[in-house]
Formats: C-alpha cells, structure tokens, sequence
C-alpha cells in the first residue's frame, strides 16, 4: 500500500535570533528599520511595483563614519560589500548562515551578522565594522584584553568576537561571568579558547569603569 506523504508540519518562529545574545542586542533588526531608507528608492524605481534589481542599482553606505556610494544587486549582503567593493576584510566570511558570529558589525551600534543583512538594507543608518573600533591604530580596551589573556589564538574570530564584546559592554558594563556566557552566545570560537575570552570581557570592563589604566 502506498503510503500517503504527509505535509511537514509548520515551524513555530522563534522569535528574531537563536540566541538571546542576538535578541537582547537587535542582530535581527526589524525590515522596517533597516529598509526604511530604501522605501522611497523603491517607489520611484523604475517598474510597475518599484522593485529594485536585478541589475546594479546605486547606494550610499555610511561605514565607520564615511560616506562610500556604490553600484550593487539588491542580493548583495552587507558582508560581501564590506570585504568586495570596501576592501574592509576584518568581518569575516566562514558560515555564511548566522551560525558562528565571524561576520559580526555594528549597526547604529547594535550587533548584526553582517551575512544576513542585505547591503541595502543597511543604507541610511550608521554602520560600524572592527576597522572603525581604532581608526588612529591605538587599542581600545577590549582589544588590549584580548591580548593579554590570550583570546585569540588562530585569530579568525577574534574580529566577530571584539565587535560582540563591546557592543555587550557598552550595554552592560558591569557584568558577571554568567552574563558574559549568556552574552557572547552568538559567537564560536573553534580554537575553544572561551576562558580567555570571558577573562578579557572582565578585565576590559573594569578598565572602561576606571579600575586600570
């Protein structure tokens, strides 16, 4: 007898992240926020509905404090534009599916990843990416953390890693070490070294109160 297929059963959403990191910091900023500078772009395209694409359409994205205008398809990620057409590479390209944290940046100085933002998506706001933490080569706090309980070995994280870590402090500047696991959630480190990385979190915290120098 046949056996009848059955039609897979719809998944409950789960809300704007996996990982409450992500939720508490707005990596899944709402489309409306972040398109909202595009909706009027969008009207007066060319097409029966405005819609953009699927050729190269012009852009202005505000990076790190610059104004940079750009040709680019609609499908473009913010990520691809970063490291394609501004050479800014610190955002890294490993999972390219929201799962280790990589291609973490900064918009309006909330934590995305930058592999599932649309680049157009981004225009119109203020996007910060690891270049832009210490554009005069001086370490910032957590920078110098990091390098001091040894955070980063292979180093491939560690960019994902800085921008989460300050985004989380500025929110959070007194933090335990539950919030620190709590808030580092949406990052992965393969080389494991996640003891350094919270001691970093607590020592550049008590630097950015005061407590060092």
């Amino acid at each position: 007898m046949k056996r009848k297929r059955q039609k897979p059963k719809t998944q409950e959403k789960q809300g704007v992240s996996r990982r409450d990191f992500l939720k508490g910091t707005g990596v899944a900023m709402s489309g409306g926020l972040l398109a909202g500078a595009h909706v009027a772009a969008a009207e007066a395209a060319s097409g029966p509905a405005g819609v953009l694409g699927p050729g190269a359409v012009p852009i202005t994205l505000r990076v790190n404090g610059k104004a940079h205008t750009l040709r680019i398809e609609p499908r473009l990620t913010l990520l691809d534009a970063l490291r394609g057409h501004l050479d800014l590479t610190g955002a890294k390209k490993v999972c390219d599916r929201a799962t280790c944290g990589a291609c973490t940046v900064m918009i309006d100085r909330k934590v995305v990843y930058g592999c599932t933002v649309l680049a157009i998506e981004a225009e119109g706001h203020d996007v910060t990416t690891i270049e832009g933490l210490a554009p005069e080569g001086e370490l910032t706090p957590v920078m110098a953390a990091f390098v001091r309980h040894d955070a980063q070995q292979c180093g491939f994280c560690t960019p994902g890693f800085i921008m989460a870590c300050t985004a989380f402090l500025e929110s959070n500047p007194n933090p335990t070490l539950e919030d620190i696991e709590k808030g580092l959630g949406g990052n992965l480190c393969r080389c494991g070294t996640y003891r350094g990385l919270r001691e970093a979190v607590l020592d550049a915290a008590e630097t950015m109160r005061g407590g060092k120098s």
